[in-house]
């Protein structure tokens, strides 16, 4: 995720205090002001849940806002054009309509037999590591943790068996494609990443815009004149402050990040990773998270998913019979793997930078131990969902005061427009305004794992707005969300950090699903 707010609020506010100005400017907060020099950037940003299944987030550098709005419309026309025609959960998609059929040629939309050949090609290419009969496993695995129960061997070897079938037959003088099994299918390891290259090409023809940076879920295409840096999420630390595992740029190239850390089930008290070999029904664990970077969504995704599934020197040997593509894989004993020329790629991760104001520290006899580094808060939310489909993200804030109302430290900060700033009225106040550069904004786009929509996670680590550690003690935890036509919400609670672990639930308001504050040792869960 990237929060780029316009410049009007941060001029104002450089113009009021200074430090905002100097810490905006390196983090890259504030978008270029109106006397930019010709050809700097103009960086619009939306934000949307439940697009797909995930997130969904749209920047584009348009040189009026006006521009940029076309562009996030025709971006989400061509989001809904291509979900009716590759989507396998509408009952109403041409997909499903498609599959319903049996042992009949049917002609197909250019699209849907693109996705279907497609994967042919990546059927073939990773020896069956990626099919579309992977959904077999799939149901298995969940029907298994229904019941709390592993599945059989016999289940197993059957689920393998019907995944290892012919599922269709194409014909490409007539655009025809002949369904052939019974077998559940899905295409999203293709008709996610097709439609994610389809959208940023149809919001650069719309807005006349020098630069689309489309972020689907963490799948991710640049588009245009400049070079996006990207942020790669830890798939051992994965909140939307803790630092990336590592950060590269792209410019013109689709990026892929797949891996089990996010999606799965549980049973017996082990986690199962939501990706299988359709090959053996198994999960797969040997690879906890794989980056690609790729010039075509589609190969970026395809290889990114067989990674996770391929032994390591087959998935490395894949990536080389793809031209221009380059990976990084994080191993399950924590190794990395990468490709050649995958260090070319690299770009410096944005520090965490503070605001310049005093360490609080304890002084003098008696004063109270310091924050243990291996402690931490974590705030776990979910964002109440707006209808039935999509909706745009709402601005969120969340901070901590101390005993005396004093701010030391904003863990959390999106909003992307100056004018809805001051929505966030309570985090707003002017005795605020100094912590609002502190380095846990996140200045570039976020690759990582598909998550769910809506879901989110913060942490504070016990320090200042200097970085260092707070003596142990009372706080107050807040947390403000705010929507545009919405409603406003601010929730807060005095936690007394020194008498251990401590879980508290909020209950659902207009804007919130969930809210949870879990003060914890770091690792573990709840």
């Amino acid at each position: 995720m990237t929060y780029l707010p316009r410049p009007t609020r941060a001029r104002a506010l450089a113009f009021r205090f200074p430090l905002f100005a100097a810490l905006a400017l390196a983090l890259g907060l504030a978008a270029a002001p109106a006397s930019a020099e010709p050809g700097a950037p103009r960086w619009h940003l939306f934000q949307h849940e439940r697009v797909l299944g995930t997130s969904l987030e749209l920047k584009f550098d348009a040189p009026t806002p006006v521009l940029a709005a076309a562009a996030e419309s025709a971006a989400l026309a061509e989001i809904d054009r291509l979900a009716k025609i590759l989507s396998g959960y509408d009952a109403t998609s041409e997909f499903r309509a498609w599959f319903a059929t049996r042992d009949e040629p049917v002609r197909v939309s250019p699209e849907l037999f693109e996705v279907l050949a497609l994967f042919d090609t990546w059927r073939a290419r990773t020896a069956g590591a990626l099919d579309p009969a992977a959904e077999i496993a799939g149901r298995l695995w969940q029907e298994a943790a229904r019941a709390q129960q592993l599945p059989t061997p016999a289940q197993l070897a059957a689920a393998a068996a019907a995944a290892r079938q012919t599922h269709w037959r194409l014909d490409p003088v007539a655009r025809t494609a002949t369904h052939l099994t019974t077998a559940p299918l899905l295409l999203n390891s293709f008709a996610k990443s097709y439609i994610l290259d389809r959208a940023a090409t149809a919001a650069l023809a719309a807005g006349q815009l020098r630069t689309a940076v489309v972020n689907l879920g963490g799948d991710l295409v640049v588009r245009g004149a400049s070079a996006e840096t990207i942020a790669l999420a830890d798939p051992l630390a994965d909140a939307e402050n803790d630092l990336p595992l590592a950060a590269i740029s792209a410019r013109d190239r689709a990026v892929a990040t797949s891996g089990g850390y996010r999606r799965g089930v549980e049973i017996g008290g082990r986690w199962f990773s939501h990706l299988v070999d359709p090959r053996t029904a198994q999960p797969v664990a040997h690879v906890r998270s794989a980056t690609v970077v790729a010039a075509h969504a589609t190969d970026a995704g395809a290889l990114a998913t067989a990674l996770c599934v391929l032994p390591e020197e087959e998935g490395l040997a894949l990536v080389a019979t793809a031209p221009g593509a380059e990976c990084l894989l994080v191993l399950s004993d924590g190794r990395r793997a990468t490709s050649p020329g995958w260090s070319s790629l690299a770009a410096p991760i944005l520090p965490q930078l503070h605001a310049a104001v005093a360490p609080i520290s304890p002084a003098g006899e008696g004063a109270a131990a310091l924050w243990d580094a291996a402690d931490e808060l974590v705030v776990s939310f979910e964002i109440a969902a707006q209808g039935g489909g999509r909706y745009k993200r709402p601005f969120v804030a969340a901070w901590i005061e101390d005993k005396d109302g004093f701010p030391l430290r904003t863990v959390g900060l999106w909003y992307h427009g100056d004018r809805w700033l001051p929505d966030l009225r309570a985090w707003t106040r002017a005795d605020r305004v100094r912590t609002m550069a502190e380095g846990n904004a996140i200045a570039h786009s976020i690759s990582s794992a598909t998550r769910s929509p809506g879901k989110y996670t913060l942490k504070w680590d016990g320090k200042d707005a200097a970085g260092q550690p707070v003596p142990r003690g009372k706080y107050t935890v807040f947390f403000e969300i705010a929507r545009e036509h919405g409603t406003h919400q601010l929730l807060r609670r005095e936690i007394d950090f020194a008498a251990g672990p401590q879980h508290i639930d909020f209950p659902a308001n207009a804007e919130l699903a969930a809210l949870a504050f879990d003060f914890r040792r770091k690792g573990e869960t709840r």
